[in-house]
């Protein structure tokens, strides 16, 4: 059986007779090969990703896993289309928080027609792409059963500001984010979903590090999900924060060059977070 993802972010919907991504039950995610060569060339970064031998293995963990290409009903009901079959990676989890952020200072590509890098331009520029290198995309923070989910619209999201995306930064790891408290965020769950030696500092410093020396790849308007499950901690467990490296359309051959776009991106996201980090460390001495 599949169906809508229920904890989908960012990206196309499969509502309204649109087409978009469907999962099972089963921990897949069935994405919709996009057209004008943009699903060829994601099929053919997956297949290239994983068959390549110089990628470290605790780098292939930031990415999903790779099952190959089905067909299948299409969303919108035009019938048998080609979807790639990935892992779904917040499958298991429950009432999950995420975050999509798209890095990178430029999100177009050097090869593209100059109809779509001007789209692109545009949409950078009135985003946080160009000042701070990545952009928020979307995300849901889960508050309590009684609440659920405060999920902002795609529209406002894309037009925070600097200032907007740092607190959202911070609201993503605080109990108290109702728009009704004035009280300052308390960031109560940052310690534990940011900071650590296997949190989601730690994993972007990985990822860091593997970008300032890969030239493989150069990977432009990719995301990072960040996402966290708060009810592990309400069940006494230990929360556990993961990232993935989604959305491959526009990746291009390195051709021997660090990708300093995504890298400066990483960079920016990284200190942002480190700052919520250091400024809670700051408040308790």
């Amino acid at each position: 059986m599949l169906k809508i993802p229920d904890n989908q972010v960012a990206g196309h919907r499969a509502l309204d007779g649109k087409l978009g991504p469907l999962i099972d039950d089963s921990g897949r995610f069935y994405k919709p090969l996009q057209k004008n060569e943009r699903g060829s060339k994601e099929v053919a970064f997956y297949t290239s990703f994983y068959s390549n031998t110089r990628i470290p293995n605790h780098i292939r963990r930031f990415f999903p896993l790779f099952h190959g290409t089905q067909m299948l009903e299409a969303s919108d009901g035009s019938g048998l289309h080609p979807h790639l079959v990935l892992q779904d990676v917040v499958s298991g989890r429950v009432n999950p928080s995420i975050m999509d952020v798209k890095i990178g200072s430029r999100t177009w590509y050097p090869q593209a027609t100059d109809k779509y890098i001007e789209k692109c331009l545009k949409k950078d520029r009135e985003t946080t792409s160009s000042q701070l290198g990545f952009r928020i995309s979307g995300l849901q923070i889960f508050r309590n059963k009684e609440s659920g989910f405060w999920k902002p619209e795609k529209r406002g999201v894309l037009s925070y500001t600097a200032m907007e995306v740092r607190l959202v930064l911070r609201k993503f790891v605080s109990s108290n984010i109702d728009p009704e408290l004035i009280s300052e965020l308390d960031c109560s769950y940052a310690s534990a979903v940011y900071g650590g030696s296997s949190g989601i500092l730690a994993q972007l410093l990985d990822l860091k590090a593997w970008f300032e020396d890969q030239t493989i790849f150069h990977f432009n308007s990719c995301s990072i999900l960040m996402m966290y499950d708060k009810e592990a901690l309400f069940r006494g467990k230990k929360l556990k924060a993961d990232i993935k490296l989604i959305d491959f359309a526009h990746v291009i051959d390195g051709e021997g060059v660090i990708d300093h776009n995504f890298l400066g991106g990483l960079c920016s996201l990284i200190k942002f977070i480190s700052e919520i980090l250091t400024n809670l460390d700051n408040n308790t001495k």
